[in-house]
């Protein structure tokens, strides 16, 4: 699985922290991660929770990533910021049992964590404990167990509507402030990551006429 990690500027002086505790239990699955930033508080690239939203959702619609982690100060805006997009289904973890119903009874693509709002003495634990809940079991198996069918049936819905109420996403690329769109996608690496595994040519497309 390809994980995208995205961190905006108010939290960026801790992306080594979270990146470490990420990729200290990703690669014990098996899994990838690719960190488009911010990396350092003093990035060129600025990332606000605005557009965390937005990369996330041209990174799991156009396939360059199957699971995005995100967040801010609280993990409100950033997981708002993502839900507004198409496809995208963004859950707010704080900590471990979020981590696991999340996985066990939602089966989302997206998750946003808060970085300033109680990350004290021994975050980065708490960190490997939320990725370690999320990715050492098969997402949707249902929580309790005998609710999986309905849970199932709830989680398909749920997407149905979201297609109902959402433009494509390359359309909502047309349509968003330019500027914000240039902005997001702006990131050292991004091209290096996003372009290499990009399974939309018409939003890899779009991106590069920008």
């Amino acid at each position: 699985m390809k994980i995208a990690l995205i961190i905006e500027n108010s939290q960026a002086a801790k992306s080594a922290i979270v990146h470490d505790a990420l990729t200290s239990v990703a690669s014990q699955h098996g899994h990838e991660v690719f960190h488009y930033g911010m990396y350092a508080p003093e990035d060129k690239a600025q990332l606000t929770y605005v557009m965390n939203g937005l990369l996330a959702g041209i990174l799991l619609n156009s396939g360059a990533a199957d699971f995005v982690i995100t967040g801010c100060g609280t993990g409100m805006g950033s997981m708002l910021a993502c839900n507004a997009m198409p496809g995208v289904f963004c859950g707010l973890v704080i900590d471990p049992t979020d981590a696991f119903l999340f996985s066990q009874i939602n089966d989302g693509n997206c998750m946003s964590m808060p970085y300033a709002k109680g990350f004290g003495w021994a975050a980065e634990l708490n960190l490997q404990d939320c990725y370690r809940k999320i990715f050492e079991n098969v997402g949707g198996a249902g929580y309790p167990k005998e609710r999986a069918e309905i849970m199932a049936k709830n989680r398909g819905i749920l997407k149905s509507l979201k297609a109902a109420s959402c433009r494509d996403m390359l359309d909502v690329l047309k349509a968003v402030d330019q500027d914000l769109l240039k902005a997001a996608i702006a990131g050292e690496r991004f091209a290096e990551y996003f372009y290499a595994n990009c399974k939309d040519e018409s939003i890899a497309d779009y991106l590069r006429g920008l």
